[in-house]
């Protein structure tokens, strides 16, 4: 039998950020394709010819083919342009298509858009007979510990994308990881030096959980990825260096982008709190959400 062909879709967060190996990232993809296992019988996807993977190959019954598409950096339109292609081109047995966050740290960001490009992933791959792997995501202002006016927008636009992914969620089939709350989330260890991406301990905690889940619908064959991390924890010193490098380079290139729109949402929020309005910026969110789902729903009926 062939192995079981699992591809990763998705941004720094599955690309391995915050677990280094060597030179390059391992992240809780790589850490979760190893406790697949099974015969390709198992699984009930793809089929065809394959191309080559990060790991893998045509090896023994119960080996398992993994190839990361993942980028950092990559909104929902680098998914959908970019790495479905080259996703569907591989016949996944398995597939994860987690990503958002990007897409909320933008100027550009739009429910509307993201619900539409995530549907056509998942629907893509579904009618590829595909496991689809999906997860909710905290929000960033929370996890960067942003004051109030600047986190609260973030938070508001993290929960559209989270409505959304549940919905699309249910409708694939998906096997969802419930990923936005949980007290692990507080654990500080669990969070690199940036306080956005996992480190070990938390790539690690994606890759148990995302396994029980697969474990429990009877998809998951192999050895369950260990919590305990393999290497130690970076020292502060060495979390103060990587801030001051390639740290500073993450965020300056983000605020060029996000922070004027950031400022204009965080005024915007202080006066409905002043006003005692704020309700109806929640309100409003919802409603998008409401609406760029029920789009949805229109256009899969025509």
């Amino acid at each position: 039998m062939r192995p079981v062909r699992f591809v990763a879709l998705g941004d720094s967060l599955t690309e391995g950020v915050g677990d280094p190996v060597g030179e390059g990232w391992r992240g809780w993809a790589a850490l979760l394709a190893g406790g697949l296992g099974g015969g390709a019988g198992d699984w009930g996807g793809g089929g065809g010819d394959v191309g080559r993977g990060d790991r893998g190959g045509d090896g023994p019954e119960g080996s398992v083919e993994f190839t990361n598409l993942a980028v950092s950096g990559a909104q929902t339109r680098d998914v959908l342009e970019r790495q479905l292609p080259a996703g569907l081109a591989l016949r996944p047995d398995v597939v994860s298509v987690v990503v958002g966050v990007n897409d909320t740290l933008r100027c550009t960001f739009d429910i509307h858009a993201v619900a539409s490009r995530l549907d056509a992933v998942y629907s893509a791959f579904a009618a590829q007979g595909a496991v689809l792997l999906t997860a909710c995501l905290p929000d960033p202002g929370a996890m960067l510990g942003l004051p109030g006016a600047l986190a609260r927008p973030l938070a508001r636009r993290q929960r559209a994308v989270n409505t959304v992914v549940h919905a699309l969620s249910e409708r694939y089939g998906a096997v969802h990881l419930h990923a936005a709350e949980g007290a692990w989330l507080m654990d500080r260890g669990m969070w690199s030096a940036d306080r956005l991406h996992p480190g070990e301990r938390g790539h690690r905690q994606l890759a148990v959980r995302f396994h029980a889940l697969l474990a429990e619908a009877g998809l998951a064959h192999g050895v369950a990825p260990s919590p305990e991390p393999e290497f130690p924890v970076p020292t502060k010193s060495a979390s103060l260096w990587w801030l001051a490098t390639a740290g500073t380079g993450w965020v300056a290139r983000r605020c060029t982008d996000l922070l004027p729109q950031l400022i204009r949402l965080a005024v915007d929020e202080m006066r409905h709190r002043a006003r005692g309005t704020s309700a109806g910026l929640d309100l409003r969110a919802a409603a998008s959400v409401s609406a760029a789902l029920s789009a949805l729903s229109v256009t899969e009926a025509a």
